[in-house]
């Protein structure tokens, strides 16, 4: 079956519902090269023709392996997205950020790992306070006039802040974000309060990532089964799978429900949660984060995969619209409140 493909923003970029994520492509996940480039070249086959990785992934080791898998005539038919922010070295405090000095040193180690000119979408990977966003929208706009970059967006910007980008684009002539990346699923969905019509007021197209809330919705847990504080997640985020707080016991409950609403709709629960990410009317495509050739292929049917109105409704009956059923599941600490310097006189 032919997949239908969708406008990036107003770009006249095409590209397919689902994006294939590579975060778990190297040290931090999936350490076989060759088992890696296997699934890039198998998503590719069945139409995905939308790549998303990050500097900062296994620092470098993602974007090699995707710089490896696209090679040999791959890389044309790719649109292909990377990010920058991420600290990749330990002691030099420059090696981080989004300044001037870092994006344009950073860029050039991004286009040699990926082994390409150009890349198609570069966004910045997490806002930072003190860099004035208008010195990022310098730096970018440089590297899309310099053609090394075609398009630039934002990831896990908060509301206010994707607006004040569009607003400091305008006032001084710089390239705007024509994308945003945010985390959205069916148990973290508080971004439809604001950044989804945020971004569609502002022609932003939206990428979400996890749209199996970080393992969550694949089906694997469940009351009386496995549980998430056994996931390989869980260490590096235990704020987001210690089952002994109230907002993890929560999404249990609520995982275990979707589950059932996902069988008797005569689906599997990731198609279902793929599909209900790809169903706002505000979003381009859901990135996905195969680590195995298993998960890759359990995803895919999602690429066709449409829900009707009966099931998103009986969807907002267990976790409401605009709601978190954690509110750890924010995707990005706020430093205004995480800060207590911040807040205090």
């Amino acid at each position: 079956m032919a997949i239908a493909q969708r406008k990036l923003a107003s770009t006249g970029v095409s590209v397919s519902p689902l994006c294939l994520g590579t975060m778990m492509f190297g040290a931090w996940g999936n350490t076989d090269h060759e088992d890696s480039a296997r699934i890039i070249h198998r998503a590719l086959d069945a139409g995905i023709n939308f790549i998303d990785t990050a500097d900062v992934y296994s620092r470098g080791e993602s974007e090699e392996i995707v710089g490896k898998a696209l090679a040999g005539g791959r890389r044309e038919n790719v649109v292909l997205a990377t990010k920058v922010h991420g600290k990749m070295h330990d002691e030099d405090p420059n090696q981080f950020g989004n300044s001037r000095r870092w994006i344009v040193r950073e860029v050039e180690n991004s286009l040699r790992r990926l082994k390409t000119d150009w890349i198609d979408l570069y966004q910045i990977h997490r806002p930072e306070l003190d860099t004035d966003i208008e010195e990022t929208l310098g730096a970018l706009s440089d590297l899309i006039h310099a053609g090394k970059v075609r398009y630039i967006g934002s990831s896990t910007f908060p509301a206010h802040q994707i607006v004040e980008a569009q607003w400091a684009a305008e006032k001084r002539g710089r390239e705007r974000f024509v994308c945003e990346q945010p985390p959205y699923s069916m148990l973290i969905r508080r971004i439809e309060a604001d950044v989804l019509p945020v971004c569609e007021q502002h022609s932003i197209g939206v990428i979400p990532w996890s749209p199996l809330a970080g393992g969550w919705l694949s089906g694997k847990y469940s009351r009386g089964g496995d549980s998430p504080a056994q996931s390989r997640r869980a260490q590096m985020i235990p704020s987001r799978y210690d089952m002994s707080l109230p907002g993890n016991q929560a999404k249990l409950d609520a995982a275990d429900a979707l589950g059932a609403l996902a069988e008797e709709a005569g689906m599997s629960l990731i198609e279902m949660a793929l599909a209900f990410v790809t169903s706002h009317r505000a979003v381009t495509a859901a990135i996905i984060g195969p680590r195995t050739m298993e998960q890759l292929e359990s995803q895919l049917p999602a690429l066709t995969r449409t829900l009707s109105a009966e099931v998103l409704d009986r969807i907002d009956e267990i976790v409401p619209p605009g709601t978190n059923v954690n509110p750890n599941d924010t995707g990005w600490d706020a430093p205004w409140l995480s800060d207590s310097s911040l807040r205090r006189r």
